[in-house]
């Protein structure tokens, strides 16, 4: 393909119309009738078999009628689909189709138009659903729905309200930015902006009411991030085949590996989602939602299955594709149809998914809520574990979502890191790989396992699990060196210009909120200051009375301590680099004020977060306030030594950094003397002023200028007119 061909609209390598369509318009429309027949018949068999369909109630029970049991899955399903077309649209636009402008031109933008429209209707569908859930709740017919009273205490009073119009504003900016946005980096922030679209209704429904809420929150949430990547890539790819365009083969063989990331994330998560719902093994087979889930595993097989036929036909053909430059017109033709019959198989199927999902979102499941039989389930997502011992603080698990999701995929995207460099005959220092993967097990001990279960429970070991997430396991993280291993290892730009991944890391790693973020005071006030805002108001008690909240304070702890030492002892590349003096001074104050932090809150006479741990009314520690001045004593004892191993980084670097410079001050020496005795006259240098072919630094100006008066000296002593 060439450089014209990639960048012009669809069919036409010189920006004339586009070609005709790769096949009918009536043949596409029967394959939408019968996929949308086949799928609304999947939901409505699976309804009834759930038993999510209609019931009929007792006389004299409230009953919402059948209009609004039949009307809202059908609206919910619509709403899914719509927002994954939303979704795949944007992904095509910015990642999969080449363009080479950072502006998006041709295809690329007719792609940002159309995800605007869908995401139009994206948000239109959740206040249907708003409407018929109100009705559902209220157990009221529909047209009984429209009173102020009860819209604004379904609004203010539930939850589930509050996500449907969290989702139908978020989809309305995305409709409406996508209607202005013309660059590769705003349509990236919109594909992000849509994705957060799908998580307000994730945080409601069946997996915030059953057992290990948090993690089936969160195994629910990645789920959905992944299905919505994989579908809507798959259907963006399906539009660009329709639309006859050139750049298929590039846009295929990019989504390829995406997508085999999500068949896998989807396929994880689902599994720990069902583990967590079903309660028992036995339910799979003996409840209707295990039936419900063995028809969602026979479908995914049968995706994988066609996945595989992608990636051993389709994918191998377009990568032929793309290194041929005398590629027919015939063969692409050939192979565009190719893609499209086997993707309109795969997008049937994963429709029907998608409803057997709105099914089971319907359907009663085995482990019901267990928050009312124990309290401490509503809490902490389990029953109150026995009194801590060393033991059980080392060696207990407690499966938490989002320590598996940040150790799991850190550790599965590194090792990609690492197998792709070594595939490729890069060598990468065994010590970054030895400081990823060992702050990988010290974060698993502290959400997931001993250490995090008890941070739930005991103030102080809520302490131990905050220092360890801001202070140890960040040092380790930050010297893995993850950005430069992805920045070495993610896709580039295909053709020149164009904004790829790498393009787009690199973008944000040198913009202006970078810039800002790595100013050392400022990473040090996020660091140190948010323990007083966190401690020292009602938000912490707020914040830990809540599942999200508590995964809200370990993401802050990891992220504000991963850039307070990313600036300080960070090997990744940076928009400012800290000198080593600075970086001294940054840590004295550090020292400072979290000692003062510790000292404060040894002296807090009351109980910071009271209320929650009066609900969770342990039997063991039953002095709070004791507890609290242990966890405080933790603090002041723990919070030194993390700083101190980061004194002494700082001092290596800096050591490390005077013997490199005084090695490049003597290579330059060597280069200036030998330049010195070649030197053939009065205009000959004998040296370049640029970098040499084995990557050495150039003589900086002040010894350029010495060789100059040098050789000035030298000529005026070989001159005979002297």
């Amino acid at each position: 393909m060439t450089e014209a061909e990639v960048g012009a609209p669809a069919g036409s390598a010189t920006g004339q119309p586009p070609q005709e369509t790769l096949t009918p318009t009536s043949t596409v429309l029967r394959w939408a009738l019968a996929t949308s027949l086949l799928v609304g018949g999947v939901l409505v068999l699976a309804l009834v078999l759930g038993e999510g369909s209609p019931q009929a109630v007792p006389l004299g029970l409230p009953d919402p009628g059948p209009f609004t049991g039949w009307a809202l899955p059908v609206v919910k399903l619509l709403s899914d689909l719509v927002g994954l077309a939303t979704v795949g649209l944007l992904l095509t636009a910015v990642f999969l189709l080449p363009a080479p402008k950072a502006g998006l031109t041709g295809l690329s933008l007719l792609a940002l138009r159309g995800a605007s429209w869908a995401a139009a209707g994206w948000a239109v569908l959740p206040l249907a659903g708003y409407v018929l859930t109100a009705s559902d709740v209220f157990a009221v017919p529909v047209t009984q729905v429209f009173t102020p009273a009860l819209l604004a205490s379904f609004a203010f009073d539930t939850s589930t309200g509050q996500a449907l119009l969290a989702q139908s504003v978020l989809a309305a900016a995305v409709a409406v930015w996508c209607r202005f946005a013309l660059g590769a980096r705003e349509a990236a922030v919109l594909l992000g902006l849509a994705l957060a679209t799908l998580v307000p209704p994730v945080l409601t429904g069946h997996s915030a009411a059953s057992g290990s809420h948090h993690l089936a929150v969160v195994s629910l949430l990645v789920h959905v991030l992944a299905v919505s990547l994989w579908v809507g890539g798959l259907l963006g790819l399906a539009w660009v085949a329709w639309r006859g365009s050139r750049r298929l083969p590039a846009g295929v063989t990019r989504f390829s590996p995406l997508a085999a990331w999500c068949l896998a994330i989807v396929a994880v998560s689902g599994v720990v989602n069902v583990v967590v719902r079903l309660g028992e093994p036995s339910a799979l087979v003996t409840s209707q939602y295990g039936a419900l889930v063995l028809g969602k595993v026979v479908a995914l097989l049968a995706l994988g299955a066609l996945g595989w036929r992608h990636r051993r036909r389709t994918v191998a053909q377009c990568v032929a594709v793309c290194t041929t430059a005398d590629a027919t017109a015939t063969v692409a033709r050939s192979l565009r149809l190719a893609f499209a019959r086997l993707a309109a198989g795969e997008l049937t199927i994963m429709a029907a998914t998608v409803a057997l999902g709105v099914a089971l979102s319907r359907t009663p499941t085995p482990v019901g809520d267990l928050a009312a039989l124990d309290p401490a389930v509503d809490l902490i997502g389990r029953s109150l574990p026995p009194a801590p011992t060393w033991w059980r603080l080392v060696a207990s698990l407690s499966p938490d979502g989002l320590g598996l999701v940040v150790v799991g995929l850190g550790a599965a995207l590194y090792a990609q890191g690492l197998r792709v460099l070594r595939r490729r005959g890069d060598r990468w220092p065994v010590g970054r790989s030895v400081a990823w993967f060992t702050g990988l097990v010290v974060l698993a001990w502290a959400t997931i396992g001993g250490l995090g279960l008890y941070s739930h429970v005991l103030f102080s070991a809520h302490m131990v699990s905050h220092m360890v997430l801001s202070m140890v396991v960040p040092a380790f993280l930050v010297l893995g060196a993850p950005v430069t291993l992805a920045l070495r290892t993610l896709p580039g730009a295909r053709v020149p210009g164009e904004q790829g991944p790498r393009q787009l890391l690199l973008a944000v790693l040198h913009s202006r909120l970078s810039r800002v973020l790595t100013f050392p005071l400022v990473a040090l006030g996020l660091f140190v200051g948010s323990l007083y805002a966190l401690y020292f108001t009602p938000l912490f008690g707020l914040l830990m009375g809540s599942h999200l909240g508590h995964a809200a304070m370990e993401l802050h702890f990891l992220a504000v301590g991963s850039l307070f030492f990313h600036v300080l002892i960070g090997i990744d590349p940076s928009p400012r680099r800290t000198v080593p003096l600075v970086g001294f001074a940054v840590l004295l104050l550090a020292f400072a004020l979290h000692a003062f932090f510790a000292v404060a809150l040894m002296a807090e006479s009351s109980v910071l977060g009271r209320d929650y741990y009066q609900l969770l009314d342990r039997p063991y520690r039953t002095d709070l306030l004791a507890d609290q001045y242990l966890g405080a004593q933790i603090s002041w004892a723990m919070g030194e030594i993390p700083l101190t191993i980061a004194m002494a980084a700082i001092f290596v670097q800096w050591w490390r950094g005077e013997r490199r410079e005084h090695a490049r001050q003597r290579r330059n020496e060597q280069r200036h003397a030998q330049t010195g005795q070649t030197d053939g006259g009065p205009g000959q240098s004998g040296h370049s002023e640029r970098p040499d072919a084995c990557g050495e630094d150039p003589l900086d100006e002040h010894e350029r200028y010495n060789a100059y008066l040098r050789r000035l000296a030298e000529h005026d002593a070989s001159s005979p007119h002297r």
